[in-house]
């Protein structure tokens, strides 16, 4: 199992944030975790990451423990903001953070990740800060790639994308789960859960309430659901 929460818990002075939390997502999967804020979305993301220490139970990546502030292999964190330099062009960026990892690779290999994730040719120079928020989690997709991360957590990696840059990240979401990638990825965004997502899961007030397969359930009828347990 590449990612497993058992009985994951975390409060800030006698707050439950996340209340024993159980998960588990393999290679080839993207569960979605869907939840109004505060619901302990992104809490289950940094606990995977290790910026914050869990008040009980275990995260496990690929098997291993995570401790606060050890460094995670194999992982790979794409945030709603991708966080890259803006003075840089996409290839400098993409070069700079496959070398932070450990890898050192030829221009045409940086150029052949941009291309996969559908960045055009005429983007791979150019500054980043010059660059669409949906050009720039391109960026973020293809930094994972090249890093060969094995597990993939994205935080509202949707929000504030156009319906054309929305729909190329999706399509890269699924290229990236039939490469055998394990995706956890918060969202508001019914319509990329359903059409990217394998497994759906709905969290209220830390507690994952409910999970639904993608592939049996409509966004219509998710939204349903969703709103039958947010006002319940």
């Amino acid at each position: 199992m590449m990612l497993e929460a058992v009985e994951l818990t975390k409060h800030y002075s006698g707050h439950i944030v996340l209340d024993h939390l159980n998960l588990q997502v393999k290679s080839g999967e993207v569960f979605c975790l869907m939840g109004q804020n505060g619901a302990g979305k992104t809490t289950t993301l940094n606990l995977f990451l290790g910026f914050i220490a869990a008040s009980s139970g275990q995260a496990r990546v690929d098997g291993k423990l995570v401790a606060l502030g050890q460094q995670v292999p194999d992982i790979a964190y794409i945030p709603e903001v991708v966080m890259l330099y803006p003075y840089l062009s996409s290839l400098e960026n993409l070069d700079f953070f496959s070398r932070l990892a450990g890898f050192r690779y030829p221009k045409d290999k940086l150029c052949d990740y941009l291309r996969q994730v559908g960045l055009q040719p005429e983007a791979f120079e150019k500054r980043v800060g010059q660059q669409s928020k949906g050009m720039r989690q391109k960026i973020g997709i293809a930094i994972a790639m090249a890093k060969n991360a094995k597990v993939i957590l994205m935080d509202e990696p949707t929000s504030g994308l156009d319906p054309q840059a929305m729909y190329e990240f999706n399509e890269n979401v699924r290229a990236m789960r039939e490469a055998g990638k394990a995706i956890l990825m918060a969202t508001h965004d019914i319509y990329s859960a359903v059409h990217s997502g394998t497994r759906i899961g709905i969290m209220k007030q830390g507690t994952l309430v409910n999970t639904l397969r993608a592939d049996e359930i409509s966004a219509n009828e998710l939204e349903k659901i969703y709103l039958t347990i947010m006002r319940s």
